[in-house]
C-alpha cells in the first residue's frame, strides 16, 4: 500500500513537472521558487530516495586521490627541507631559499587554482582533475632529479599548479554529485584525503630522514598515486549539471540512475526533471551571457557578491590562521627547539590533523557547517595564545628568538607541542574541512568561476603566510608571530558569527535562496526548518494513507 501511495505521489508530482518543465524563465527556477524564497515540493519530494550505492562511494574514493595528492605534496616538503643538505649546491639552504622553495608551491597553487573552476566550466570537471594528474607526475619527476635550487624551485610550482587544479575541482566535483544528506560530509572526506597525505608524507619523512639522498624518493614518490588516478578517471562520470548543461539530458540520466541505484525508475526521472528544471535560469545566463559580464556579476549582481565574500572570507581565514606554516615548516620549528626526531614529531601534528578530520567527517552534515566553526575557532585561538606564551618563556634566556643548537626547557618544549595539538584539532574540526564546501555557495552559472576565486584566495593567503613566516619569526619573535596568527584567528571567528551562513541540508540550488536578501544567517535556518517540516508532513501523509 505504501509503495502504491508513493508511485501515486511520484507520478502526480512528475506531471506537474513536465507540465511546467517548457515554463521557466530568467526570472523563475521551477522546482526552487526562487523569487518567492521559499523550498519547493517538487525538490524535497525529488530528494526522496537518497540511499547511498557502492558507486557513489567508489566515484568519491576516485575523486579524493586528488586530495591525497595535495596533502602529500604540501606536506612532505617540511621532511625535505630539513634533509636536503648540500645537494642542490649550497652548503645549507639559507632562510630565504627555504621560503622561495616552499612558496614557489603555493605561487603555482594560487594560478592552478585561479584557473581550475574556470577551465572546468568548459571542458567540465573530470577533464581537469587529469591534467592536474599530468602536472603532479611531472613535478614529481622533475623535484626528484633536480641539482640545484632554481630547478627545485621550478618543480615545486609545477607541482603547486596541480595542486591548486586538485584543490579547486575536487571538492566542487564530489558536491555535484552527492545527495544532499551527504554532501558535506563526502567533501571532508576529500580534506581526510589531505590529511592522510600529510601524514604518510611526515612517514615518508620520517622513514627517508637518515638516508643520503632521501628527499628525492620523499619528492619522487608523488607520482605514484597520480599515475593511479589517471587510469580510473577513465571509470568516472561527468557532473550531471555540466551534462544538462551542454544538452546531455540522456547522459545526465544515466549518470543520475547509477548514482541513486536504489530508486525507482520514476524517481530518477523525476530527480533528473526537476534537476534540469532548477539549473534552466544558470543555463539561461550561461547561454546569453558573456564569460566578462559573468565575471562583472561576481561584484555587481547582490546574491553572488554576498556568497563571493563569504566564500573567500572562509578561505582566507583558514590561511591566515598560519596553519600551513605548521605543514611547511614544523620539522624546522621543532628541530630548533630542541626535538631528536623532528620529522617524527611532526608526524604527531599531520596525525592529530587526520583524526580530527574525521571527527568532522561525521557530523559535519549533522552538526552543520556554521555551527561547527563557531565551536571550533575558540579552541584555535586558545592554542596560538598557549603557544605564544609559551614561546615568550622558553626564548627569554635568548632574547625570545629561536637559535639553532641551543638546549632550551624540555618542559616549555612540551608545553608547545601541546599547544600545537590543540591549535590543530580545533582547526582540523571546523575550518580545514568548512571553506572546502565553497561550491554550494554558487549558482551553477558562476559556480566555477566563484570557487576559482575563492581557492585563488585560499593560495594567495597562503603565499603571504608562508612567504613571510620565516622572517615573521626573526622580526617579532615566536611569541609575537603566534600572538599575531592568534589575533587572525579572533577576526576570523568575529566573521563566521557575521556573516556565514548554515547550508547543510540544503540542496546545491537552495543555498542560492539564502543570499537573497543579506547573508542569510537567520533566512538559512528559517529555509532548513520549513524544508524539514515539510519533510516530517510528507511522512505524516504517507503514515495516514497506508493505515
Amino acid at each position: 500500500m505504501k509503495n502504491s501511495t508513493r508511485d501515486t505521489e511520484v507520478g502526480t508530482v512528475k506531471g506537474d513537472v513536465e507540465k511546467r518543465d517548457n515554463q521557466v524563465s530568467i526570472s523563475s527556477t521551477d522546482g526552487l521558487d526562487f523569487d518567492s524564497g521559499e523550498i519547493n515540493e517538487l525538490a524535497v519530494v525529488a530528494e526522496g530516495e537518497e540511499r547511498t550505492s557502492w558507486f557513489v562511494w567508489i566515484l568519491v574514493l576516485c575523486s579524493t586521490i586528488s586530495g591525497l595528492l595535495f596533502g602529500y605534496d604540501t606536506g612532505v616538503i617540511s621532511g625535505a627541507l630539513v634533509t636536503i643538505g648540500s645537494d642542490l649546491g649550497p652548503e645549507a639552504l639559507s632562510n630565504g631559499q627555504k621560503e622561495f622553495i616552499t612558496s614557489a608551491t603555493t605561487l603555482g597553487a594560487l594560478l592552478g587554482g585561479f584557473a581550475a573552476g574556470i577551465i572546468s566550466d568548459w571542458t567540465g570537471r573530470r577533464a581537469v582533475l587529469g591534467i592536474a594528474d599530468i602536472i603532479f607526475i611531472g613535478g614529481a619527476i622533475g623535484q626528484a632529479v633536480c641539482h640545484t635550487v632554481w630547478s627545485m624551485i621550478g618543480g615545486r610550482f609545477l607541482i603547486g599548479v596541480g595542486v591548486g587544479l586538485a584543490a579547486c575541482i575536487a571538492p566542487l566535483y564530489i558536491q555535484e554529485l552527492s545527495p544532499t544528506r551527504l554532501r558535506g560530509r563526502m567533501v571532508v572526506l576529500n580534506v581526510v584525503m589531505i590529511t592522510l597525505g600529510q601524514v604518510i608524507a611526515y612517514g615518508i619523512g620520517a622513514a627517508f630522514f637518515h638516508l643520503h639522498g632521501g628527499w628525492r624518493w620523499m619528492v619522487g614518490l608523488g607520482a605514484v598515486p597520480a599515475g593511479i588516478q589517471i587510469v580510473l578517471l577513465v571509470l568516472l562520470p561527468e557532473s550531471p549539471r555540466i551534462l544538462i548543461r551542454r544538452g546531455d539530458k540522456p547522459g545526465a540520466h544515466a549518470v543520475m540512475a547509477k548514482i541513486y541505484q536504489f530508486a525507482k525508475p520514476e524517481e530518477v526521472d523525476l530527480k533528473v526533471k526537476v534537476l534540469h528544471a532548477a539549473v534552466q535560469q544558470s543555463i539561461y545566463i550561461t547561454e546569453t551571457t558573456t564569460f566578462a559580464q559573468r565575471m562583472k556579476s561576481m561584484i555587481f549582481t547582490p546574491v553572488n557578491r554576498r556568497a563571493l565574500i563569504v566564500g573567500c572570507g572562509m578561505q582566507a581565514f583558514q590561511q591566515l590562521c598560519g596553519f600551513n606554516t605548521l605543514m611547511y615548516y614544523s620539522a624546522t620549528l621543532f628541530k630548533e627547539i630542541g626535538f631528536d626526531q623532528p620529522t617524527a614529531v611532526g608526524l604527531i601534528i599531520s596525525g592529530t590533523n587526520f583524526l580530527f578530520t574525521l571527527f568532522a567527517l561525521k557530523w559535519i552534515d549533522k552538526i552543520g557547517r556554521r555551527r561547527i566553526m563557531i565551536w571550533s575557532a575558540p579552541g584555535m585561538i586558545f592554542g596560538l595564545v598557549l603557544a605564544s606564551i609559551s614561546f615568550h618563556f622558553m626564548t627569554k634566556k635568548t632574547g625570545g628568538n629561536l637559535i639553532d643548537g641551543t638546549q632550551y626547557s624540555t618542559a616549555w618544549s612540551a608545553l608547545v607541542l601541546v599547544s600545537m595539538i590543540v591549535f590543530v584539532a580545533s582547526y582540523a574540526t571546523g575550518l580545514g574541512n568548512v571553506p572546502w564546501q565553497q561550491g554550494e555557495l554558487f549558482g551553477l552559472e558562476v559556480r566555477g568561476i566563484g570557487t576559482s576565486l575563492a581557492t585563488a584566495t585560499n593560495w594567495a593567503g597562503n603565499l603571504l603566510i608562508g612567504s613571510t613566516y620565516l622572517s615573521l619569526m626573526a622580526k617579532i619573535t615566536p611569541s609575537g608571530a603566534f600572538g599575531f596568527y592568534a589575533g587572525l584567528c579572533l577576526l576570523g571567528w568575529v566573521f563566521v558569527l557575521a556573516c556565514f551562513p548554515e547550508t547543510a541540508g540544503l540542496s546545491l540550488e537552495e543555498v542560492q535562496m539564502v543570499f537573497k536578501e543579506g547573508f542569510g544567517i537567520k533566512e538559512s535556518e528559517r529555509l532548513r526548518r520549513r524544508k524539514l517540516q515539510m519533510k516530517d508532513e510528507k511522512v505524516l501523509q504517507e503514515k495516514k494513507e497506508t493505515c
